[in-house]
């Protein structure tokens, strides 16, 4: 694992602007201290946290490419923000070896979230929400949320998300959706 993390840091050193390194680094920082309260593995935590903005910034008609190389579905076509997450869990897969389903589902659903979500995927998925250097109304609310419970955060941040991405009039990808109802519904217990 410390040879995927250190080709994985180089990529990152290489290709992510200031920005996205600082933030990078939040979010592995925050998914690391999140992996240890509620027992994950902060291995697999600091993995995914590293890889999952690794296209984040990559100009459209490059991630165009690489959904069309990687046979993702249309709808990442054009949406930078849905679509470095998938492109970045399928290159960990086949440029870096990391075939841990977990860690490729932490990364593929950091943005939207899914119905059924592992531990790891809600630690990712909360780490890029709440991280140090995130400011903007209620984080502070969020962040108070994820150390009393990850399914109490993730319901907040799923009902904000969606609230912000229908009153910016962006597409909302079902999967944030479903995973709403599928919390809302109790069926993690």
């Amino acid at each position: 694992m410390d040879c995927i993390k250190k080709k994985i840091n180089n990529y990152i050193k290489s290709n992510l602007s200031d920005k996205r390194k600082i933030h990078t680094e939040g979010v592995r920082v925050t998914a690391m201290k999140l992996a240890k309260k509620y027992g994950e593995d902060a291995t697999k935590a600091e993995i995914a946290a590293l890889a999952h903005d690794m296209y984040r910034g990559v100009p459209v008609d490059e991630l165009n490419d690489y959904v069309n190389q990687l046979g993702l579905d249309n709808k990442y076509l054009n949406n930078p923000n849905l679509a470095h997450g998938k492109i970045a869990a399928a290159i960990i897969q086949r440029d870096y070896g990391i075939n841990d389903e977990d860690i490729v589902n932490a990364v593929s659903f950091h943005t939207t979230g899914r119905a059924g979500m592992s531990k790891l995927e809600k630690i990712i998925y909360l780490a890029d929400a709440i991280e140090p250097n995130r400011d903007y109304p209620s984080v502070d609310l969020l962040r108070d949320a994820a150390w009393e419970s990850l399914d109490k955060a993730l319901m907040i941040s799923l009902e904000r998300t969606i609230e912000y991405v229908r009153k910016q009039g962006n597409f909302l990808d079902e999967d944030t959706l479903k995973a709403r109802d599928y919390y809302l519904k109790g069926e993690n217990r």
